[in-house]
């Protein structure tokens, strides 16, 4: 294939690429403090952004990832904080075992309940899910409401989540609720700083899902 430009790719093939871009990742990463299991979704973050102060700022609760292949092996939702999310996770991984992601904040009764409390659809998105997603995923990425509202029904004894992924890119409450995120004691995925967003929580989502599915 020409391209008629200067600048020809290394390879067209899909999986060369991927390959070449991890070879590449593990490179410039060098020597780490992670586990190989949390490496594995230090490194799809990496990808899936090319920011690697990003990468290095991930923190993990002790046991995140096999509570998160633990949940997925046992067909627990993965609940997402906005569609973007529920569209890039890897549907097949987690329906293998019986799971399915759902997002609630463009339901009817949430957007009536939050216009009725004048608050974010995002808050009372969650105020849903932990009625029916017990020990599931918790993806946010893009709501630091959602993610502030879900530590709040944690500490009231009201949520009981498998795993929270809280990676909310912003300026505005983001970098305070992953710090906050941080603090409690259930399993949890996040990183320091305003960055993050929905690309990246995916691709933390769809690396535990690789090692659930690489487990059976």
């Amino acid at each position: 294939m020409d391209f008629q430009t200067e600048f020809k790719p290394l390879t067209v093939q899909p999986q060369e690429i991927e390959g070449k871009s991890f070879e590449m990742i593990d490179e410039e990463v060098g020597e780490h403090s992670f586990t190989e299991e949390q490496y594995k979704v230090v490194q799809r973050i990496i990808h899936a952004s090319a920011d690697f102060e990003l990468g290095k700022s991930v923190v993990f609760h002790p046991n995140a990832v096999q509570a998160g292949i633990e949940a997925i092996r046992s067909g627990k939702m993965v609940v997402a904080d906005v569609q973007m999310i529920q569209s890039g996770i890897s549907k097949p991984r987690i329906e293998k075992f019986g799971g399915h992601v759902r997002v609630y904040i463009s339901d009817e009764d949430v957007m009536e309940e939050a216009k009725r409390l004048n608050t974010t659809r995002a808050i009372i998105s969650m105020r849903k899910a932990i009625k029916e997603a017990e020990g599931g995923i918790f993806a946010i990425g893009n709501a630091p409401t959602a993610l502030l509202e879900l530590i709040r029904l944690v500490k009231t004894g009201e949520a009981r989540p498998g795993l929270i992924v809280g990676m909310p890119v912003g300026f505005v409450s983001a970098a305070e609720s992953k710090e906050e995120l941080a603090k409690l004691d259930v399993p949890f995925i996040t990183n320091m700083g305003r960055k993050g967003g929905s690309p990246v929580t995916v691709a933390a989502v769809n690396a535990i899902s690789l090692l659930a599915q690489k487990q059976g």
